[in-house]
């Protein structure tokens, strides 16, 4: 089975052709990053008029790229949310036209069960029951995989996802945008001696919050000379802050769940200290750590065709699909 696959829930552009689940063909991704990088973050009518303009090649390119006609297709898959509605629209219209072209299924995708699937696309899949940890420039979430292979929200942020702050301390600090790889770059170069505020949750949830350590990083600032060692210190000190609030609640989800793996995804997986730390707490659940390779990390239009190999989306008609910026995955 060939799935045609459409990611278009932010500022990346990307279609993939993916074949008995986790044959990738084709995984074309189109960044706005040289956009988006004079303001520090996306601008949502941008990306949709990006979107607008690079649709058609991108999708042209993952076919071209995969060696297989359109008519050869058997399915279209699109992400129809979480994201930018703007954005979404895009890619939720052009995969209708697909599959009422050719007279083909259309499947409806969640962001979120995408990025989980894109350590499928390299992972066999565990055994029920897992543990997923969700962290990218949107979302940060925890997610629980039961025995019924039902997936359940279980904890979320409450404010700024993780990669959200990174951008915004990146910004900051002079750095360039996307923030993640600025921040884990500098921080190498610097020593996590300040010691920055972690929000803890007073009812004692899963939940994340990010906008006090991010504040805190703004008042620092504010209060002492900026040098480029002082910068090098700031993002080591905050990433070393993020990871650890990551980790201590993600420590708490496995003593509550029970799970016999452990999956980190997103766009902040690719974060070399994030990954050590959260292989270094499986082990000491006798857990295996699941990620993705980075390619696979970013929004990619292959994870959201594995959702659909796997048959975890119910098809839909293609007129009839539409955009929800606040899709969750069920609590």
């Amino acid at each position: 089975m060939l799935v045609l696959g459409i990611e278009t829930s932010c500022d990346e552009a990307s279609a993939a052709v993916v074949a008995d689940r986790r044959t990738i063909l084709s995984n074309i991704i189109y960044s706005q990053d040289h956009i988006h990088c004079q303001f520090g973050g996306v601008v949502p009518e941008l990306a949709s008029r990006e979107h607008l303009r690079k649709i058609d090649g991108v999708v042209a390119a993952a076919l071209e790229q995969s060696g297989v006609g359109l008519s050869t297709i058997d399915a279209f898959a699109v992400t129809c949310g979480p994201g930018l509605i703007g954005s979404l629209l895009i890619g939720i219209c052009y995969a209708k036209s697909l599959a009422y072209y050719c007279d083909k299924p259309l499947y409806g995708i969640n962001h979120l069960i995408g990025h989980m699937h894109a350590v499928f696309l390299e992972h066999d899949e565990p055994a029920a029951p897992y543990l997923t940890l969700l962290v990218s420039g949107g979302h940060t979430s925890l997610l629980h995989t039961g025995d019924d292979r039902v997936t359940r929200t279980i904890g979320r942020t409450r404010d700024d996802a993780a990669g959200e702050a990174f951008d915004k301390v990146a910004k900051m600090l002079g750095l360039g945008y996307p923030g993640g790889p600025h921040i884990e770059k500098r921080a190498a170069e610097g020593k996590a001696i300040i010691r920055f505020s972690r929000a803890k949750m007073s009812d004692g949830s899963l939940d994340f919050s990010f906008s006090g350590l991010k504040t805190a990083v703004l008042y620092h600032l504010r209060e002492n000379p900026v040098t480029d060692r002082l910068i090098a210190d700031v993002a080591a000190s905050f990433q070393k802050a993020c990871i650890e609030s990551l980790v201590q609640q993600t420590g708490r989800a496995l003593d509550q769940f029970p799970a016999t793996a452990l999956l980190l995804c997103g766009g902040v997986a690719c974060n070399t200290p994030l990954r050590t730390a959260l292989s270094h707490l499986a082990a000491r659940y006798a857990l295996p750590c699941l990620y993705p390779p980075p390619r696979l990390c970013a929004d990619n239009g292959a994870m959201v065709a594995a959702v659909a190999l796997a048959g975890r989306a119910d098809p839909v008609s293609p007129l009839d699909l539409d955009g929800d910026p606040n899709l969750r995955i069920q609590s």
